[in-house]
């Protein structure tokens, strides 16, 4: 499945569609952005990515829709249309591919960063999540949070769903925050960890779903996009 342009000409047009003309804002650590393909949620996570800061360096956290594993993995290499990007040194077991972290890389790549820590979260608890926000918070870079929200209800039920969704996720409420509501649940997990840490509090920018966009309503699935 081809989820952006293969082309680096069309990429290229796309990002700067989906970007517009960048604002970037002082105080934002990180966003949290859709990862399905870029006709569906490229310019839901354009407008997040038009407002990050001038950084050297990108932490992406992922979920992982092809393996299960418990615990942080990364990926062997980056490669897209508009050329490769200096991945971190890191110690974990790496994966091939993962389409939630790779479809993030073209916004960073157009955007200027020059080095990203590539992170798929597998499964985790809370006490694992806030060894890991620890360990990250030290970090000097923007955080992208991946995830997609609802899968598959019908218009009306998953608007009511990613409303509450969406207000978990601003009110860092662990409790009411569903596994079965947002795919990123654990990298989300991390994320809220690391607000708690640093005081920072998500921001809803836009909410759509593919109904939105597609205009067949029957079964839809949610995207947001944050900042923090």
């Amino acid at each position: 499945m081809n989820w952006y342009p293969e082309t680096r000409e069309e990429l290229n047009k796309v990002l700067e569609e989906y970007l517009g003309k960048p604002n970037p804002k002082k105080n934002i650590h990180g966003i949290i952005v859709p990862h399905a393909g870029y006709v569906f949620s490229g310019a839901i996570a354009g407008k997040a990515f038009s407002i990050l800061p001038k950084k050297e360096k990108a932490i992406i956290l992922a979920p992982s829709h092809y393996v299960g594993f418990i615990g942080i993995r990364s990926i062997e290499k980056i490669q897209t249309s508009l050329g490769s990007m200096k991945i971190t040194p890191n110690v974990y077991d790496k994966l091939e591919y993962e389409h939630s972290l790779d479809n993030q890389i073209p916004f960073l790549q157009k955007l200027g960063f020059k080095e990203v820590l590539p992170l798929v979260i597998g499964k985790i608890n809370i006490e694992k999540a806030k060894k890991i926000a620890g360990k990250l918070s030290k970090e000097n870079a923007i955080f992208i949070i991946s995830t997609d929200l609802s899968h598959f209800l019908s218009y009306d039920q998953a608007i009511k769903v990613d409303k509450a969704t969406i207000k978990a996720i601003e009110d860092l409420d662990l409790e009411k925050l569903n596994s079965n509501d947002a795919c990123g649940f654990f990298p989300l997990l991390v994320l809220i960890e690391l607000c708690k840490i640093n005081n920072w509090k998500p921001k809803l920018i836009e909410y759509k779903n593919s109904g939105d966009i597609t205009g067949d309503k029957s079964r839809v699935v949610g995207y947001a996009s944050f900042i923090f």
